[in-house]
């Protein structure tokens, strides 16, 4: 398999964090294979943790991930209505080598949420699988591990990271 250039890479993150940062969650969604997982462990698990045997703040397959997508869209899910407005910042991007036929690829990462005129900053950096489609890229797999260590004043993470 002939790995990506880190600009390639780039480009498809920089893509992600614009749709993100959009609310266009169901173009975001479709950067997703369906054997997808998405993952933000608890700021206190270190950087190799489990879901099976760790409690996360989401651990999410396809299916749940869609349900999110689906959940935030809508006015019942008050915590994001009216919507955040964000901005999704990528930066040190690497392409690590290859991994089960996807690209291991790792990235920092500042997310700013503001609403009700609080300014909130998630910061940490991203672990992703990533697989050659027909389509271009895909995610097969994307952890965001927070830098941080709590969720003060946060409080809870209502926004995809």
């Amino acid at each position: 398999m002939a790995l990506p250039t880190r600009a390639e890479v780039e480009d498809f993150l920089f893509a992600e964090a614009d749709l993100l940062d959009n609310w266009k969650l169901k173009d975001w969604l479709a950067l997703y294979t369906p054997d997808a997982q998405y993952e933000v462990p608890s700021t206190d698990l270190g950087k190799s943790p489990d879901p099976k045997v760790s409690l996360f703040y989401i651990a999410d397959d396809y299916t749940r991930l869609e349900q999110r997508v689906i959940r935030l869209g809508k006015k019942t899910m008050h915590s994001e209505y009216p919507r955040s407005k964000t901005r999704h910042l990528v930066s040190n991007v690497r392409v690590l080598g290859e991994e089960a036929g996807c690209v291991q690829v790792a990235a920092g990462f500042a997310v700013y949420r503001s609403k009700w005129g609080e300014t909130d900053l998630f910061v940490g950096g991203y672990e992703y699988l990533l697989r050659q489609t027909p389509e271009g890229l895909r995610i097969r797999k994307k952890r965001c591990l927070l830098d941080l260590d709590g969720l003060r004043p946060q409080g809870r993470v209502s926004i995809l990271l």
